[in-house]
């Protein structure tokens, strides 16, 4: 059976992934074509911090940014004087500490695709009058569809299987900080095997539905027109 609990706590997780996904895609968006256009030296080191996630331990993440944005810590400083109050522990501090984790699952999607156009059809819509903006918006974005849609649903995902980040910078509390991931924990911590069971079939199923739907959509948009 599901507890009211777990409800919650199923609850709090899609929103924190839905909001984490949101901001990914209008954050990341520039910085992908930045990266995937941009001669700069800075290119190289640039790549290597956004990959970080990818390879550093959640717990290692989230233990710095409970340091920057604790009441010492520089963010955490920012963050009260423009009166936000204390991000650690609270559903504010998840996001942020989301936005970090899931970073390149949005970047990296978006790069390849940007970079996969190439030049000639921007260099087209220039000869046709098309300034940068109308470029961009009209030409690259559209055809970048594919890698929008692997940005956004690998970002929510991840977002939704995140434990470590959320743990250290978030706790564990109920309504408030407390996603599926802490939420099984708590039950296997109780002995509480079936309730933990029910969870992680769950988040079982919904992997292979997110990778399956993922498949099935690039294949779509990939697909010829007729």
């Amino acid at each position: 059976m599901v507890s009211d609990a777990d409800l919650a706590a199923i609850g709090l997780t899609l929103r924190l992934a839905a909001t984490t996904m949101v901001l990914l895609l209008l954050l990341c968006t520039p910085l992908a074509w930045w990266l995937a256009h941009t001669p700069s030296r800075w290119r190289g080191p640039v790549s290597a911090v956004v990959a970080l996630p990818l390879v550093l331990p959640p717990t290692v993440i989230g233990f710095y940014l409970l340091l920057a944005l604790g009441p010492h810590g520089p963010l955490g400083q920012f963050s009260q004087w423009l009166g936000w109050g204390h991000l650690p522990f609270s559903f504010g501090g998840l996001v942020l500490g989301s936005l970090v984790y899931s970073l390149p699952f949005a970047v990296q999607p978006l790069q390849h695709a940007f970079e996969a156009l190439g030049q000639r059809p921007l260099e087209a819509a220039a000869t046709l009058g098309a300034g940068p903006l109308d470029r961009f918006f009209s030409v690259a974005l559209p055809l970048a569809r594919t890698g929008f849609i692997t940005a956004a649903i690998l970002s929510f995902a991840h977002t939704v299987g995140e434990f470590g980040v959320v743990l250290m910078l978030g706790g564990n509390i109920p309504g408030v900080t407390r996603v599926v991931s802490v939420q099984i924990y708590d039950h296997v911590e109780a002995l509480e095997y079936p309730q933990a069971h029910g969870l992680a079939a769950g988040m079982v199923l919904f992997s292979f539905v997110v990778l399956l739907g993922l498949n099935l959509a690039r294949r779509r948009v990939a697909a010829p027109v007729p």
